[in-house]
């Protein structure tokens, strides 16, 4: 029998240069989101779901910020960041080439660091036993994502991404979980046109071999890559007082570090 996920992937590489100028000297993942930087919110995702080893996916220029956040706020609490930087975004299949050694024999959780989800997978999370598990919500957009059309008894048939024409309007969002197989396989993975490795490749092959399952889920979803999205993400988080639902550890962590940073300054002005 498969383990249970033991080991997370946040992707936060990127340049976010839609969100110039904010974002010209630091990830946009560093930006706030109502009262905490983003990376925070994918990161409460994971631990919320028991997983104690997270591999931060980041870019050469911003992995410095990332370290002086991260590199040791959860150490207390046995959890475990480490950090590979991508040179180029080469898609997102290229975060299980990039973690290879990180996922080993495991299986994995992949989520986006910059999406933002209101619901509680941790469930789905804690109970994944192999294949692959993703988690779609309707969409009034759908030609600006990849899309899962569902059969009658709800299970996915047949996915798309970006479809011109009209498949369905259940977009694919930015977690996903897979068993340690999924390696090997985006090793296999050719570019698409656009020149990068595509991850509905790999929710196809799934899906193929009858192996992925899917969560439809109704809360919100935001991400946040336009200045306009990232206000709305930020007052829905207040407004629906998502941090309310981090867990206590991680705002435990949140709190000792900024009392520690604090008390630097104090000590540098005094």
């Amino acid at each position: 029998m498969a383990e249970k996920i033991t080991k997370g992937i946040i992707l936060a590489a990127g340049y976010g240069t839609r969100l110039y100028p904010s974002t010209i000297v630091t990830s946009k993942l560093l930006l706030p989101v109502y009262d905490r930087p983003m990376i925070f919110y994918p990161l409460n995702v994971l631990i919320k779901g028991g997983i104690k080893d997270i591999l931060i996916i980041v870019s050469p220029d911003h992995s410095g910020h990332f370290i002086n956040l991260l590199g040791s706020i959860l150490e207390k609490y046995k959890i475990q960041i480490s950090f590979k930087v991508q040179s180029l975004p080469n898609g997102l299949p290229e975060a299980f080439i990039l973690g290879e050694n990180h996922i080993d024999e495991n299986n994995v959780a992949l989520i986006l660091g910059d999406n933002i989800f209101e619901n509680d997978f941790s469930s789905e999370i804690k109970n994944f036993k192999s294949g692959g598990h993703i988690f779609v919500k309707k969409v009034p957009d759908p030609e600006r994502f990849g899309v899962v059309k569902l059969d009658a008894g709800g299970q996915a048939e047949k996915i798309v991404e970006k479809p011109k024409d009209w498949v369905s309007d259940n977009a694919i969002t930015g977690l996903y979980l897979f068993d340690h197989q999924v390696v090997e396989l985006a090793k296999t993975l050719k570019p698409s046109a656009r020149g990068e490795l595509e991850i509905v490749d790999v929710h196809n092959y799934y899906l193929h071999k009858k192996e992925l399952a899917l969560t439809i889920f109704e809360g919100e979803w935001l991400d946040a890559g336009s200045h306009d999205s990232l206000l709305e993400a930020s007052l829905t988080v207040r407004d629906k007082k998502i941090t309310g639902t981090f867990d206590p550890m991680l705002d435990e962590a949140i709190a000792e570090y900024c009392e520690k940073q604090k008390s630097l300054i104090k000590k540098r002005i005094s």
